[in-house]
């Protein structure tokens, strides 16, 4: 779904609004935070931390190469 919005001015930063059929499907509401994401095509806006994705990708990669390991500390 594409739908077009304008920037406007909010004090000295700069803001849009998204419209309300997107924020249900998201289940994104006034206050939530999300995360601005330079891409080949433009600018994503996801309420997912890329960096946080990212630690979990290594944190899994390292639970498999340790499980042995980390069975033993949990006991």
């Amino acid at each position: 779904m594409t739908k077009e919005t304008t920037i406007r001015a909010i004090g000295n930063s700069a803001g849009t609004t998204i419209p309300k059929a997107m924020l249900e499907r998201y289940r994104l509401a006034e206050g939530d935070r999300v995360h601005l994401v330079e891409t080949d095509e433009g600018i994503l806006i996801t309420p997912f931390d890329p960096a946080f994705a990212e630690a979990m990708a290594l944190y899994e990669e390292g639970a498999k190469q340790y499980r042995n390991a980390m069975r033993e500390l949990a006991k």
